[in-house]
């Protein structure tokens, strides 16, 4: 007995015509009258395992087929995180779940432009290894670093990445890969990713700003992104918190909240205090003997107690607050969402700024808006893009 027909054979000698038409339960009828048969004593323990082996055989080839099939039905969606180092690819199904994610170095020699191609090269790659053809792709997303024009497709500037002003990323790359390209700022497309997936799900007034090296932000109302006249809204970490005195900013101005809120603002406000206080401190100790320290000590050093990386932490929260403040009592968002790096400090950095928040809120928007730690990680760009090739394309 090697095949289902001689499993077939072998019931019809008692008698059972199974037909295979739904073949997983057919099969599975099978199985139930060869058991009973055996628990009878009328089939022999030989017989019976055999018959048993190639129906379970036949059962997994057959669900193997359904998922493939099924795989095959469900469209994907490609979303593109495109940063300064690396940009993250992912291949997202219309449920918002990734399939598969990958990254490649983004090569900003010769004013960026490898970029595109890389990524049209990457993604024909990726699309061979998982044996998928174009036309199961629904389109693509991107979030580029800077203001853009969606309807046009072009990134305004992008001073970390090379490219010329009003460069046209979206046509550029739908030449390349021959799919439809849909483009937003890379913060608005992680505030996206967030709403879609994260901190923010079910929510559709919300305000996502991203703490890193710099500071960043998406302003989501109605369910989608609020752009302004020339794609520039949400530019939250460049609101003047510091009217006078305070620090240049990379903007060109003095004073923006990205030079206090960010991890390069919690270091430069580290080294400031550090000259003026003359306690005992295990980050002072750190500085001492290594000459810098990061954000991160001055987060880990505060939560273990030290007195100066609370002071420090403080600050920083009373600035991020107030800001946060006079963005909630503009838009009274029902979340306000906290991700990027600095953002790892958790309820270390959250306390102390829901705080302020509450301090410089109306009351009103004090109670209703509340602030969170995003949950996405790296993943809130790529499923923010693949949110937008969804619902843009």
């Amino acid at each position: 007995m090697r095949t289902l027909y001689d499993v077939q054979q072998l019931l019809k000698k008692f008698g059972i015509i199974v037909y295979i038409g739904d073949r997983l339960a057919d099969l599975e009828l099978m199985e139930l009258e060869l058991r009973q048969l055996y628990q009878a004593r009328v089939l022999e323990n030989r017989e019976y395992e055999t018959a048993l082996l190639i129906i379970r055989q036949e059962k997994r080839l057959e669900k193997e087929k359904k998922l493939r099939v099924s795989e095959m039905a469900e469209k994907w969606i490609i979303g593109i995180d495109l940063g300064g180092t690396t940009t993250k690819l992912a291949f997202v199904n219309e449920a918002g779940d990734i399939v598969h994610r990958w990254e490649i170095p983004t090569v900003t020699a010769n004013e960026g432009k490898a970029i595109l191609p890389n990524i049209a090269k990457s993604i024909e790659d990726e699309l061979a290894r998982a044996k998928r053809e174009k036309k199961e792709i629904t389109g693509i997303g991107l979030g580029v670093p800077g203001p853009v024009d969606m309807e046009a497709g072009v990134i305004y500037e992008s001073v970390n990445i090379g490219w010329a002003q009003h460069y046209p990323v979206a046509g550029t790359l739908q030449k390349l890969v021959g799919l439809k390209v849909v483009i937003d700022n890379d913060a608005n497309v992680a505030a996206l990713g967030e709403m879609w997936k994260g901190a923010g799900k079910g929510s559709g007034e919300m305000v996502f700003v991203t703490l890193g090296t710099g500071v960043g932000g998406g302003i989501i109302t109605g369910g989608d992104i609020v752009h302004g006249v020339k794609g520039a809204a949400g530019e939250i970490g460049h609101i003047t918190v510091i009217p006078e005195g305070g620090a240049r900013c990379n903007c060109g101005k003095t004073g923006c909240l990205e030079t206090v809120a960010s991890a390069t603002g919690v270091v430069r406000t580290a080294i400031a205090k550090l000259a003026a206080f003359s306690g005992a401190s295990p980050l002072k100790d750190l500085y001492a003997r290594s000459g810098s320290v990061s954000a991160k000590d001055v987060f880990d050093f505060a939560k273990a107690g030290d007195a100066l990386s609370y002071e420090i932490v403080d600050e920083t929260a009373k600035y991020l607050g107030l800001a946060l403040a006079s963005v909630a009592n503009t838009l009274n968002p029902e979340k306000i969402v906290l991700g990027g790096g600095v953002s790892k400090a958790g309820e270390t950095l959250l306390n102390p700024v829901r705080a302020y928040f509450l301090k410089y809120a109306f009351n009103t928007v004090g109670k209703s808006t509340k602030l969170e730690l995003a949950t996405l990680g790296n993943d809130a760009g790529v499923l923010g893009a693949a949110w937008l090739a969804l619902n843009k394309i």
